[in-house]
């Protein structure tokens, strides 16, 4: 089943007699019980386009369903059906952590004894339940993100919109939130959309939605997003880099680059081809390391830059992917 169905949506903002287009013709689908991501650099369209799903933006043109509501015939049904964390913290940060819980459940009707069960249990979720009764100004980041994320299932929403759920938090903090996100999603059979620019996020879910410049260029798992990359990437070490460079080059007619002391090249099936690259190497090779490719390396390869960058030639880009690849010495 379909929880979320968006076709050709589109966003046109007007500044000073420009039109900015800022979501351009997106179709998608999420399925009912997934995590699904949309990845893409600030500027990307992502929180535009939770912004129309939640009905706080009205779209250019499009049409939007969730829950089987159409969003813009039935804005409150779909209000009732989805929680919603925005980057920008929105607790009330002179109440405790259950009052802020309570006041939430009371806007959105829920009954007293559902209430206070479900505060409970959520405070105990997301591990709160020490902290229910501090006030919310001596909570750390991580700890306000989990709360906000409490508040916005207290209604039983059908879809959790997560917008940059781990944004500001140190690496701690945000494996912690993401161990509460699937947790929640087994218990309450949530549907999670979110939207995020860290790669490493991304892999937590079950399809990834690749937007950029308000376009979307790929939808598909993460697995299925890194097969469409054919190089795995090697990493060695020899005594002799200059005639290793020339080697690669003839004989594979491959490039590789120098960082560090390390030449880096890519290669399809990488563990097929590097014992015939050790054997047939006329240098010493000292160490070497494979790695397959990232979804850094799938958005660069479908939108030429990666996502903290507008662009890169081929040895910056080869050198950058070297510091992203998993630092083996062999």
């Amino acid at each position: 089943m379909d929880m979320i169905t968006v076709e050709h949506l589109k966003k046109e903002y007007r500044h000073q007699k420009r039109v900015i287009t800022a979501v351009k013709d997106l179709s998608f689908t999420v399925k009912a019980g997934e995590v699904f991501g949309f990845l893409g650099p600030n500027g990307a369209g992502k929180t535009s386009t939770i912004n129309m799903l939640c009905t706080l933006l009205k779209p250019t043109s499009g049409k939007m369903t969730l829950n089987r509501f159409n969003v813009a015939a039935f804005p409150h049904e779909v209000r009732r059906s989805i929680g919603v964390v925005f980057q920008d913290p929105s607790l009330d940060e002179k109440l405790t952590a259950w009052e802020n819980l309570d006041f939430h459940a009371r806007l959105y009707n829920v009954p007293k004894k559902l209430k206070l069960e479900r505060m409970k249990m959520l405070l105990e979720l997301t591990g709160l339940e020490e902290r229910k009764n501090h006030l919310v100004n001596t909570f750390s980041g991580g700890m306000k993100r989990r709360l906000e994320i409490s508040r916005g299932l207290l209604h039983f929403p059908r879809v959790l919109f997560l917008d940059e759920p781990t944004l500001g938090l140190d690496p701690q903090s945000r494996s912690h939130i993401w161990t509460y996100i699937h947790r929640l999603k087994e218990t309450e059979h949530l549907t999670i959309f979110l939207t995020t620019h860290y790669m490493d996020e991304a892999e937590h879910c079950d399809r990834i939605a690749i937007i950029d410049h308000g376009e979307m260029v790929a939808l598909e798992t993460p697995y299925q997003l890194k097969q469409k990359i054919a190089g795995d990437h090697i990493r060695f070490k020899t005594d002799n880099p200059e005639r290793a460079i020339h080697f690669i080059r003839e004989k594979y007619h491959l490039e590789a680059v120098e960082e560090e002391g390390y030449l880096l090249f890519e290669a399809a099936k990488g563990e097929e081809f590097i014992p015939e690259f050790i054997r047939e190497s006329p240098f010493l090779i000292t160490s070497i390391n494979l790695t397959g490719p990232t979804l850094d390396d799938v958005f660069l390869n479908l939108t030429g830059h990666y996502i903290r960058e507008e662009g890169a030639d081929r040895k910056a880009t080869m050198r950058a992917r070297g510091r992203i690849r998993t630092r083996g010495r062999g």
